[in-house]
């Protein structure tokens, strides 16, 4: 298992880097690193994640794990498709009607 940089644990706050793993985990990792990380982090994402595989994870994002406007940023820049229930589903709802 590859070591995780220490600096990863500001967007992994939940986690212990020490049971994440750069590849099986890849999903989480580059999902909050866009999210929450800053300059320095999504840099390492670019350099530790093919485009493709970015690609694939903002692709497919996880429900309920995206802010709107950083899901719309990553899905302009890469140019990914996503299908609109798929996007309104991985949007973190902070205000969900009841």
């Amino acid at each position: 298992m590859t070591r995780l940089p220490r600096n990863l644990q500001k967007v992994l706050w939940s986690w212990n880097l020490k049971d994440i793993d750069k590849k099986r985990d890849k999903n989480l990792i580059i999902t909050q690193v866009f999210n929450w990380g800053n300059e320095d982090l999504v840099q390492w994402v670019l350099k530790n994640y093919s485009v493709n595989e970015i690609r694939q994870v903002v692709g497919k994002p996880r429900r309920g794990m995206w802010w709107r406007r950083v899901l719309n940023f990553w899905v302009k820049i890469l140019d990914v498709k996503v299908k609109k229930n798929d996007f309104e589903k991985a949007v973190l709802n902070v205000n969900p009607v009841i």
